[in-house]
């Protein structure tokens, strides 16, 4: 019996040169469905599923309390997965033809304010040590540049170039982009790597950013890092890195730069993407209108 699953992951792995994180989503998404059609299908096989079955699944994950976003994160997965089934004859139907993702509610990306951001940056003391230095690093680049996590941790010292004072950043699908810095961001750069050197004076790898321990920064690590000092300036509930991609495209917006460049920055695939901040932007003028307007 041909494994369907495991050709398509193939197709994403070496063919489209999807991350492991990404691969690993849709493993997850493409288990759950095969693990509900078992129980409900007389016939089990990715080849012998109809529109109704996907249709009766997207009810039960509603039912059971999974957000709308979740649920079109799987559809997704499922249309991925039946294209390329269709794409390599293996069914002559596609029963996501018919499939319609639920609708998602309207919500604005969270994002600090300006003048949060500076009290953080310039007025907290995050200690003179390499700790200290480090974690107040990371902070700055994720809202100097609009990284993801993803991207901050695979950063290399390689990747740095501080006499062109730019960064070297690799995206999704392993695009890279280059992403210009002020000369002043590199003066932290260099006391970091100094300090860095003290502690660590041969690193057992090319990673920038090292834990505690010297090893690659993971995800759990930085995330506490954000979301501890995130606390001292601001009481919203999401307190994550994204946040602060959020927080520097929100800012860049707001100071008149231009929506496209943002995208270069950001590294998104459409503009489509960056658009969503236009409406922090928008809400922002809508309150100093109404401000400031005699007749508002």
């Amino acid at each position: 019996m041909m494994n369907y699953k495991e050709l398509f992951l193939d197709y994403l792995q070496f063919e489209k040169r999807y991350s492991q994180h990404t691969i690993l989503s849709y493993t997850t998404d493409l288990d759950q469905f095969e693990g509900y059609t078992s129980e409900h299908l007389e016939e089990e096989g990715f080849d012998k599923v109809d529109v109704k079955i996907i249709r009766s699944w997207v009810v039960h994950l509603m039912e059971s309390g999974m957000s709308a976003r979740t649920v079109n994160r799987k559809i997704t997965t499922l249309k991925s997965f039946y294209k390329f089934m269709m794409r390599e004859q293996y069914i002559k139907i596609n029963p996501m033809d018919k499939v319609i993702s639920p609708r998602l509610s309207k919500t604005l990306p969270a994002f600090v304010e300006e003048e949060k951001m500076d009290e953080l940056l310039d007025s907290h003391s995050f200690g003179e040590d390499f700790h200290g230095a480090r974690n107040k690093l990371i902070i700055e680049l994720l809202y100097l540049t609009g990284m993801r996590l993803s991207e901050l941790i695979q950063l290399e010292d390689h990747h740095i170039d501080l006499y062109e004072h730019t960064l070297k950043v690799r995206g999704k699908r392993n695009k890279e982009r280059i992403i210009p810095l002020e000369p002043a961001s590199f003066d932290i750069i260099r006391d970091y790597l100094s300090l860095r050197k003290q502690e660590f004076p041969e690193p057992s790898t090319p990673h920038f950013f090292l834990t505690d321990k010297g090893k690659p920064l993971y995800p759990k690590f930085v995330y506490k890092v954000v979301n501890k000092y995130l606390r001292f300036v601001t009481t919203m509930d999401q307190r994550s890195p994204h946040v602060l991609r959020h927080t520097f495209a929100t800012h860049m917006l707001n100071r008149g730069a231009d929506l496209n460049a943002i995208k270069e920055i950001l590294g998104h695939a459409n503009l489509s993407a960056t658009q969503v901040y236009t409406h922090n932007t928008f809400e922002k003028l809508v309150a100093i209108y109404k401000q400031a307007h005699p007749r508002a």
